[in-house]
């Protein structure tokens, strides 16, 4: 269908849509990841990813690359769907499904000491507070740089850095408080 729709287009139009193509597949399960952990619901992370997805194909005209990389204008995007959600619920969901463990195999001693630290982390990532659970989602579910969790959020590069180092600190030590 894109091939279709790019040979539709003429010149720059042709390449965005190519361009929103290999965006959509570099970024559509770091987009999951990312409004799963702040909806914590599956169903509706879900249905927030495939709005973001369709405001941001809509927009994609307005995407200006001297003002960021083209995932970070996505995440912005996705930020946005997903705070409208929780905004319309007025609650947060739980998460309905645990992710893949692509560690199932292990010894069952490896087994039980992977679960006891994934209970801690989970644990840990609980006591955090909202805008600190995003930055964790931000940088390790969806995989952004500082730069672009800066971006995607409206501050510094550095104050990014700075918070996204402090609550690393705050999930450390509470980790090893529960362990």
């Amino acid at each position: 269908m894109t091939e279709t729709l790019a040979m539709a287009l003429p010149g720059k139009a042709a390449r965005q849509a190519i361009d929103f193509e290999a965006l959509y597949r570099s970024s559509r399960d770091d987009v999951y990841a990312y409004v799963a952990s702040l909806l914590r619901d599956a169903s509706a992370a879900e249905e927030v990813t495939a709005q973001a997805f369709e405001r941001a194909f809509r927009r994609r005209s307005s995407f200006r690359a001297r003002r960021g990389a083209p995932r970070a204008w996505l995440f912005g995007i996705a930020r946005n769907a997903a705070l409208d959600e929780l905004r319309r619920r007025r609650r947060a969901g739980a998460l309905t499904a645990e992710p893949q463990d692509p560690e199932a195999q292990a010894a069952p001693e490896e087994a039980a000491e992977l679960a006891l630290r994934r209970d801690a982390v989970r644990t840990a990532i609980v006591g955090l507070d909202p805008r600190e659970r995003e930055l964790v989602g931000l940088r390790f579910f969806a995989g952004l740089s500082n730069a672009e969790v800066a971006r995607v959020l409206g501050i510094s590069e550095s104050n990014a850095a700075t918070k996204v180092h402090r609550t690393m600190a705050k999930l450390r030590e509470a980790c090893h408080v529960t362990s």
